[in-house]
């Protein structure tokens, strides 16, 4: 990465009072993560200290969620498509999800209540994987659609969880838009991870699903983080987290700096402008972070960054690139992590900032310094195995 390649600005919105931050609180993470624990797949994923690394690198502590463990699924998206689905049958049975666990979703009374419904989603990959998982455990259908750009690798291993699922002729927010249309001709429900207007309950528990990962790493963590670096395509998890860290740290919340590729940089463009309006990122979006190739911000998302989040950033792909090849060859005593693009992205821009000099100024601007305790999560593993060889292996990108 060239310094004339990374663009940075701070948060000057700072929304006040952001309409969500009550459905990220505390007590809900806690609850969300009952519900998950419930599940017989269920496992903490592991903390990574990669101590070696920081101290190459010159801060204190560099700590790194994986969740390529998370329910044998490669990525974290099982946790907001199961949370999501389990709220709406909640509502199918009349009862409220703190009363729903695995074990009564899955009774024979249950099922055939919920065995004609059919879910419908649009997804850049893991979170249609994990709506087709999340279905084929609980016994209803799923219908997932898939942009242009989505490799055939993506599209099968949603197919064999038993979803019917295809590729589009669309990019991203165009398939959403296709995905609503057919589930509305249909009658059947739409779990989208995106918001907008008039649509924001549904999104709104995928966020929360998402709140597992944070609430296992708060919990598990040694010190507190002075900063934490997360990926977002429409902000939704970027904004589940940011919520849910400025509501368990309050006044001592680290500083958060979101994280985009430059093809698909729809939040980093809405908190430039500062207009108070969402701004969108239009074409192909071709980026090699395939899950975060996502043009238009979700309204939940934003609102919980516009808040929060301090920094906001867009890089190119070989930053991504960086990362993975950095957490795939760790230094002595340091554990390999592997890491798709979309979970590498931050990681890799935070390591070349320290790394070169040219980057000085972001260093600075972000107040990294021998003291800093960095943290970050690796939101998928090889989720695309033939696009992980080819930037790891062959060092050969974009390959979109």
């Amino acid at each position: 990465m060239k310094r004339s390649e990374i663009r940075i600005t701070k948060n000057k919105t700072r929304n006040a009072l952001p309409k969500w931050k009550e459905t990220f609180r505390v007590s809900k993470g806690e609850e969300v993560k009952k519900f998950h624990a419930s599940f017989p797949e269920y496992r903490e994923t592991p903390l990574v200290k990669l101590d070696s690394l920081a101290a190459e690198l010159g801060v204190r502590s560099i700590v790194v969620k994986d969740e390529s463990y998370r329910f044998g699924l490669n990525a974290f998206k099982g946790l907001g498509g199961s949370y999501c689905i389990a709220n709406y049958i909640a509502g199918v049975l009349n009862c409220d999800i703190s009363k729903l666990d695995y074990n009564k979703i899955t009774s024979p009374e249950v099922r055939e209540k919920i065995k004609d419904i059919t879910f419908v989603t649009a997804t850049d990959g893991n979170h249609g994987r994990g709506i087709a998982w999340t279905a084929g455990k609980l016994g209803v259908g799923a219908k997932v659609f898939l942009p242009k750009v989505s490799t055939q690798e993506r599209l099968e291993h949603i197919r064999a969880l038993g979803a019917d699922a295809e590729i589009t002729e669309f990019n991203y927010d165009d398939t959403v838009r296709y995905a609503k249309e057919y589930a509305e001709a249909h009658g059947w429900p739409l779990v989208q991870d995106t918001a907008w207007e008039g649509y924001e309950e549904i999104p709104s528990w995928i966020m929360q699903g998402y709140l597992t990962m944070i609430v296992e790493s708060v919990k598990s963590l040694e010190n507190t983080p002075t900063h934490i670096f997360l990926q977002a395509g429409v902000g939704a998890m970027a904004g589940a987290v940011t919520g849910f860290l400025a509501n368990y740290y309050g006044n001592e919340k680290p500083i958060i700096t979101i994280v985009e590729p430059d093809k698909a940089d729809c939040i980093y463009a809405t908190a430039l402008a500062n207009d108070g309006k969402l701004h969108s990122v239009n074409g192909d979006l071709n980026t090699i972070m395939a899950g975060l190739a996502c043009g238009e911000p979700c309204t939940l998302g934003w609102d919980l960054l516009s808040a929060y989040a301090d920094f906001f950033v867009s890089i190119p792909d070989s930053g991504a690139a960086k990362g993975m090849r950095m957490f795939a060859n760790p230094l002595q005593g340091d554990c390999r992590i592997i890491s798709g693009e979309s979970g590498a992205a931050p990681f890799g821009f935070v390591c070349e900032i320290l790394e070169n000099d040219e980057m000085a100024d972001i260093k600075e601007m972000l107040g990294i310094n021998e003291n800093s305790r960095l943290f970050f999560i690796s939101t998928e593993g090889d989720t695309d195995r033939q696009s992980y060889r080819r930037i790891v292996w062959n060092g050969q990108y974009p390959s979109v």
